[in-house]
């Protein structure tokens, strides 16, 4: 067969080494350049960063100071950090310890070989509605490369009543189903298995999970834990469907609270503890009760704290069994990964494509037996059939362009990760270990320990996220005013038991698009947008940078920055740009220098015209007191009550309306 420009393809065998060319045993790519060590590496850090000189000893000589890595360590809360260099010696024993694929303590994975094809299961959510869409989108997805279906059943979603006819197409021995039916959990597996029967299906060859979350849906609803429903359809598995899980783990339920991956891994272990506690006390086997469940974990655009924690999480989960003596086989944990709820995004939407993206990727070199990716418009709506399109092609994608799956854990033997998935392992053990003592999980919700637990969690992440320095691209940073967000069908309203909720619902972007629609309510009222007039003092390239921060940070509130731009240094021309901003607030933007040698007489000249407010970009510390300065906008400032006391100046009320 001819291939290229009309040459054939030679055989292995005519393909001949020349004579003066001699492999070498063992290739050592780094054998041409001389060894460094760790010294070394601080030395030229401490160099670049011109922050730490070395300290010096009484002879003279000059040693490599060991605080550059402290001061360049990054902490993640819960005693774990992130160092800015991991060499052997931070890793070497773990990566011994971490095992082979398929095998305990299955931090490698489940899996021992590949499947054929290679890859995770393609899991999509279906929770619309209206059933002949929920119907076409189903087998839109199973034509296009979705292996499994999660169905979410109930109120505001599928109708239980309406699985014979939303999964009269699915092969239910090929395709596993997934349900998600809260207080209908027991309807709907039986509607589930009635439909198996009346399509012929072998009980044996019966694929999926019924979905029994008593935990989940107890902290959903805020209602009294009730097992029992779970306990009978394990028992049910076991005796008449031995390939279908009961029972779902769900962590993203904490995940979606704010909670960090500690937090998650440790109350999912204790989620599922107290299942097997159940399940073992109502007369199943160990090895039973560990092949009912399956885990649900979030995965976010951190790839490196998703593929840590996805890992770290077969980990406990194998000690879990050693402890309990389940055989080895069924000590691997059963993973689910979707895509976090948390950063997903209602105001420019479309970088959500790019958050799963890498949040997918995370679970696939994770290891996840299954990845759900949400479509990047669920924060605007029910999503429409691009949006599903993209999600199942975002998977299609890594496994068969990106080649992602034909590796197993090829985070493996990397000193980071290593690492960091030995320190999660530790501080979710502990937090695991804090629930127990507290009684378990049931105890411990009701004492408000979980609850205390992940809202400080979350209070230090909002934090970050106010200051800034937690960015959310395209809502805090490089935000979109002139937008034009696409149209979704409402979402059905929560009902009055997920109000009940034992946890909040949380999101990363909620209080700056909060903002950005009080602001837009406005902006329609006047048919204007209100705005902050930046004042740019000196030339473009030297105010630039500030000015560029400002901008930022005004317009992630929905607030309009014009400027004067190129200044020429008279103020009166900068006076006459701000009277024809339409605004009352300022900002200065320029240098220290300029600063001193303008801001006090430029704010007498700006109050003079009109300006009620005026900020200054940059720290109190960097310029001093200047009399007609209200207040200062820096790095790590709080950007809320900035926006805040802006809206105020401009006469904006609470509600979004003239106050």
């Amino acid at each position: 067969m001819e291939q290229g420009h009309g040459r054939e393809s030679p055989t292995t065998a005519e393909v001949t080494q020349p004579e003066d060319v001699t492999a070498p045993e063992a290739l050592a790519l780094a054998g041409d350049f001389p060894e460094v060590d760790r010294d070394q590496w601080r030395e030229l850090v401490t160099t670049a960063l011109r922050s730490v000189r070395p300290p010096t000893t009484g002879s003279g000589t000059s040693k490599p100071p060991r605080l550059i890595e402290d001061a360049l360590r990054t902490s993640l809360g819960n005693g774990i950090d992130l160092a800015p260099l991991y060499v052997a010696e931070d890793a070497d024993a773990l990566v011994r310890g971490v095992g082979v694929p398929g095998l305990p303590p299955f931090v490698r994975g489940r899996r021992a070989g590949y499947t054929d094809p290679p890859g995770w299961d393609v899991r999509a959510r279906h929770a619309h509605p209206d059933v002949p869409v929920t119907c076409a989108a189903i087998a839109a997805d199973l034509d296009h490369g979705v292996t499994s279906l999660w169905l979410v059943l109930g109120e505001g979603a599928v109708p239980v009543q309406a699985i014979p006819e939303v999964l009269t197409e699915v092969r239910l021995d090929v395709a596993p189903v997934v349900l998600q039916a809260g207080p209908e959990t027991a309807g709907a597996a039986d509607a589930f298995f009635e439909l198996a029967a009346a399509g012929g299906v072998e009980p044996a060859a019966l694929l999926g999970n019924l979905g029994a979350d008593p935990f989940g849906d107890a902290i959903r609803s805020g209602t009294e834990l009730d097992l029992t429903v779970a306990v009978t359809l394990a028992r049910r598995c076991r005796d008449e469907f031995p390939a279908m899980r009961a029972i779902i783990v769900d962590g993203t339920v904490f995940h979606g609270a704010g909670a960090g991956a500690v937090e998650e891994l440790g109350a999912s272990l204790a989620s599922g503890v107290a299942y097997l506690r159940a399940l073992t006390d109502a007369g199943l086997d160990v090895d039973s009760a560990f092949g009912a469940l399956e885990f649900r974990y979030s995965a976010s655009a951190d790839q490196f704290l998703t593929i840590a924690a996805l890992r770290a999480a077969r980990r406990l989960w194998n000690r879990v069994g050693e402890v309990s003596g389940a055989a080895p086989e069924t000590r691997g944990q059963r993973q689910h990964a979707v895509t976090s709820s948390v950063m997903m995004t209602r105001r420019d939407p479309w970088v959500n494509m790019l958050r799963t993206t890498v949040a997918c990727f995370a679970a696939g070199v994770g290891g996840a037996d299954a990845v759900t990716v949400a479509p990047f418009d669920t924060e605007l709506g029910l999503p429409d059939a691009f949006a599903r399109r993209i999600a199942r092609n975002t998977q299609t994608l890594l496994m068969e362009e990106g080649h992602l799956a034909r590796v197993l854990d090829p985070a493996g033997g990397s000193w980071y990760v290593e690492a960091l998935t030995d320190q999660l392992a530790a501080a979710a053990w502990d937090w695991f270990t804090e629930i127990e003592r507290a009684g378990g999980l049931a105890s411990a919700m009701s004492a408000g320990l979980i609850a205390e637990r992940i809202g400080s969690v979350w209070a230090d992440r909002r934090d970050g996220l106010v200051q800034r320095t937690e960015v959310i691209t395209g809502v805090s940073e490089f935000p979109n005013l002139t937008e034009k967000l696409p149209v979704r069908a409402p979402a059905p309203p929560a009902t009055s038991a997920s109000v009940r909720s034992a946890l909040p619902v949380v999101r990363a972007a909620g209080d700056f698009e909060a903002l950005r629609d009080r602001v837009d309510i406005v902006a329609a009222e006047r048919n204007a947008r209100p705005a902050v007039f930046l004042a740019t003092l000196g030339s473009i390239a030297a105010s630039a940078v500030r000015a560029s921060f400002a901008t930022n940070l005004f317009q992630s509130g929905g607030l309009e920055t014009p400027s004067n731009g190129r200044d020429d240094g008279q103020d009166s021309a900068i006076v006459s740009a701000f009277a024809g901003s339409g605004t009352s607030v300022v900002c200065l933007c320029g240098t220290d220098e300029a600063y001193g040698q303008r801001a006090d007489a430029l704010s007498d000249e700006l109050a003079a015209a009109g300006a009620t407010q005026i900020w200054i970009a940059d720290s109190a510390d960097a310029t001093g007191d200047l009399t007609r300065i209200d207040g200062h906008v820096f790095p790590g400032c709080d950007a809320l009550a900035v926006l805040g006391a802006v809206l105020d100046a401009l006469g904006l009320g609470n509600d979004g309306g003239e106050s």
